[in-house]
């Protein structure tokens, strides 16, 4: 497993930046995890997301949009994984610990919160990174302004407490690792219309932020 482990390391560390190039294809998955939250919410939406990234940047993304287990060793394989739910997180400490490598060797985890995940987030992901605290990204920053901009930050989706929507990230060493979308419902926002009957203006921004985020976490391997 150790030699498994630094190989995937040395692959994520060398090789998320070429990986949206036209002439190479990558996945991105979904995040499965513990305690009875439910991480498959949300079916349409990744694959949704991949489809936009391909016709929106030009990327070569693979349709299909497998779940990966915190813990296992193919959570390397993704670049970029997406995480969702609406209620309790669960990581043991040796998932907190593959989490902890994958993100520190260039991975990128997506958090869209469903909805009543917010405490439960912030537990588990303190397991993973006891030294980081979430904060609020300013709307100058990169993520916000890739393909698409976003001068006021992530748009709203879905209303719940009358509150405005908001964007938290983990930073490593200057790096954003972690992207936590908090009432804001993105995720929502990428599935497939018949499921909450978004307006297609709301969709529309929903997926532009989406395909912000992996070309960021991509490395900007794909310029205009």
């Amino acid at each position: 497993m150790r030699l498994f482990v630094l190989s995937a390391v040395l692959t994520l560390s060398t090789g998320f930046s070429s990986v949206m190039a036209q002439t190479s294809s990558c996945q991105l998955a979904v995040l499965r995890y513990g305690g009875g939250g439910d991480w498959y919410a949300n079916p349409t939406s990744v694959p949704n997301l991949a489809a936009f990234c391909n016709e929106s940047l030009g990327s070569n993304i693979d349709a299909d949009v497998p779940y990966v287990e915190v813990g296992s060793a193919t959570l390397f394989n993704f670049p970029w994984v997406h995480m969702t739910g609406h209620g309790n997180v669960v990581f043991a400490p040796s998932e907190a610990r593959n989490l902890r490598a994958y993100l520190e060797a260039g991975g990128f985890l997506h958090i869209s919160d469903n909805y009543g995940m917010d405490a439960y987030v912030r537990k588990e992901m303190k397991k993973v990174f006891p030294e980081l605290d979430f904060v609020e990204l300013p709307f100058m920053h990169p993520v916000y302004h890739q393909a698409f901009d976003f001068d006021a930050g992530p748009p709203k989706v879905h209303e719940h407490d009358a509150r405005p929507p908001q964007g938290f990230g983990l930073v490593l060493d200057g790096r954003l690792i972690c992207y936590y979308d908090f009432q804001c419902d993105l995720g929502d926002g990428w599935e497939d219309f018949q499921v909450h009957r978004d307006p297609e203006v709301v969709r529309q921004r929903a997926l532009e932020l989406g395909s912000n985020l992996v070309r960021y976490a991509l490395g900007g391997a794909l310029e205009d």
